[in-house]
């Protein structure tokens, strides 16, 4: 039985003069008369096979294109000319298929990318950040075990939103009106109260009609609700998590970060406690800084980001007004209408990762609540009885992992951070 190596495995000085057997696909191909280069990847990485005139994978060799899929025999050989440091001296290569011509060349638009970004997620950027996602992915769970929480799975077609009716999706369920979830959290809060501490990694959906590159329609939504936490320990939570996952990238991820152009330097630094503003607190910090805005309204992007300028870890603001959050956060005791809750906002402009609070535990104040904001009682029937039934205090967040991937990986756009994005105007492919 053939064994087959990976390419990441022999590239090492152990394996010079070894036999070695890969498989993968034709990453660059180039010949002349005499000598044919043939670079192949796999899931690991690349490695040029060189094939001379005479070989038996010389003909194969010179006749192949691009993405076209291949085994290759061939003896590992150290040297420092070629990309990687090691080649394969090839000895063999038979092809499993030829591949047309393949469309993606030299400087292709954003567009067309988008257009086939079923092809163009072999690209060495596209690969090296789904392994950075799922790392990522990796480390969170692994906080969550640290600390005994549950991993559960909400459902994810629901009659009851979360964040206003403006940006649900909505879809015809024989016969009935259903939507794509805007967030678990309200599913969680019921998980929460049989297994106290709980979190999940699923899709949300969002209808905003935005094009900015903090937006998709369709996200993955780390989402999580605790029993027994107040605001505050809810804060100190989201901070050691965010903390926890910078570090552990720090020290175990460096070649892909500096690939990225993310200093591990600057992932050590973020440590807690963050530095933390109340609502008001970040008004005034604005109106000082000559930026119009006024008590009482949301941020936007260039709000968020003069918070952020010259800091090195992400920044708490706390208690917003109760006009502009859901429904489900409990007022703060204070002069102004304010409620117990937190956005983190990333340094360096990368906007809000986290958006957090208490939920209200009260019976007659959900109710009150849902008659204040016009709330049709109906579809959250079942969630009003959470409160009749062993009801405790408890806080919870939810955290948008594309947006976090995009400050820690230094990204531009959103869409770099996920395999197929979905936007505003991009469903396909």
């Amino acid at each position: 039985m053939t064994e087959w190596k990976k390419v990441e495995e022999v590239k090492k000085d152990e394996e010079v003069g070894k036999e070695v057997n890969l498989r993968g696909w034709v990453y660059r191909e180039r010949s002349t008369s005499k000598v044919a280069f043939i670079t192949i990847r796999d899931s690991s990485g690349i490695i040029q096979c060189v094939f001379k005139k005479g070989t038996p994978g010389f003909e194969e060799a010179k006749d192949t294109k691009i993405e076209s899929s291949i085994k290759i025999k061939g003896v590992v050989e150290k040297d420092e000319r070629a990309p990687e440091g090691y080649e394969i001296k090839g000895k063999e290569m038979k092809h499993y298929q030829k591949a047309d011509k393949f469309p993606i060349t030299e400087d292709p638009s954003t567009s067309f990318l988008m257009d086939v970004r079923h092809l163009w997620l072999r690209s060495t950027k596209i690969n090296k950040m789904l392994k950075a996602r799922e790392n990522t992915l990796s480390y969170f769970r692994d906080f969550f075990k640290e600390r005994e929480f549950h991993e559960i799975q909400p459902p994810l077609l629901t009659q009851a939103g979360v964040e206003g009716g403006s940006t649900l999706f909505d879809l015809d369920y024989f016969d009935e009106t259903a939507y794509l979830t805007q967030s678990s959290q309200l599913y969680l809060e019921a998980f929460m109260t049989s297994l106290e501490k709980v979190y999940c990694i699923a899709p949300s959906f969002r209808a905003e009609k935005s094009r900015t590159s903090k937006h998709l329609t369709e996200y993955w939504h780390l989402e999580a609700e605790m029993a027994w936490y107040n605001n505050k320990d809810n804060i100190k939570f989201q901070e050691e998590m965010i903390s926890y996952v910078a570090n552990k990238l720090a020290e175990e991820n460096k070649k892909t970060l500096k690939y990225f152009g993310r200093n591990p330097e600057d992932l050590k630094k973020i440590k807690p406690p963050f530095r933390r503003l109340s609502y008001t607190e970040a008004i005034e910090e604005l109106q000082d800084k000559k930026i119009n805005i006024e008590w009482g309204e949301d941020f936007g992007s260039g709000h968020e980001k003069a918070l952020t300028e010259n800091i090195e870890k992400p920044l708490v603001i706390y208690n917003f007004p109760k006009k502009i959050k859901p429904f489900y956060m409990p007022e703060e005791k204070g002069e102004k209408e304010t409620v117990l809750c937190n956005d983190i906002l990333a340094p360096e402009g990368y906007g809000e990762i986290i958006g957090g609070s208490e939920r209200i535990w009260k019976l007659e104040e959900l109710l009150k609540r849902l008659e204040e904001t016009s709330t049709d009682k109906n579809a959250y029937e079942w969630y009003i009885d959470l409160r009749k039934y062993g009801s405790v205090p408890h806080s919870g967040f939810g955290l948008g992992i594309e947006r976090v991937l995009s400050w820690l990986f230094n990204r531009e756009h959103i869409r770099e951070t996920i395999g197929f994005p979905r936007t505003i105007n991009r469903v396909y492919p």
